[in-house]
């Protein structure tokens, strides 16, 4: 078991380096906030090594509110970006279902019934329409 946290841990450091890296070079905030992202992730694995090496479950509330912080960090990333790229579907009628622009409106209610011209139309059957 030792072995494979000793492995864990490598592997941790090795991604926290690299991370590090795309913070420094990333070419836009946008992969700088991901590379933060998954840097406080990488952290956060690291206390849960550390943990499991320890036998100590104190750490587990810290792992929560980095998760916590690295989920919000994305979220108003991910906001922000949508905010300015104009994307649409985000005003207050965004939920509101929409119909589409080639669906017959039925102003006289009738919906469910089908008419001659319709796909249970006689003009379906092979049956001539007057």
């Amino acid at each position: 078991m030792d072995a494979v946290l000793a492995i864990a841990g490598v592997m941790l450091v090795l991604a926290a380096s690299l991370t590090l890296v795309r913070i420094v070079r990333g070419p836009g905030p946008a992969d700088r906030v991901v590379a933060t992202d998954v840097l406080i992730t990488t952290v956060a694995g690291s206390l849960a090594v550390a943990a499991a090496i320890s036998h100590d479950s104190s750490t587990l509330a810290v792992i929560v509110v980095l998760s916590l912080l690295a989920f919000a960090g994305t979220v108003s990333m991910a906001r922000f970006v949508a905010g300015r790229e104009g994307v649409v579907g985000t005003g207050p009628d965004a939920s509101a279902p929409s119909s589409a622009p080639d669906e017959p409106s039925d102003p006289e209610g009738e919906s469910g019934t089908a008419d001659e011209t319709g796909p249970a139309g006689p003009a379906r059957e092979g049956k001539d329409v007057p």
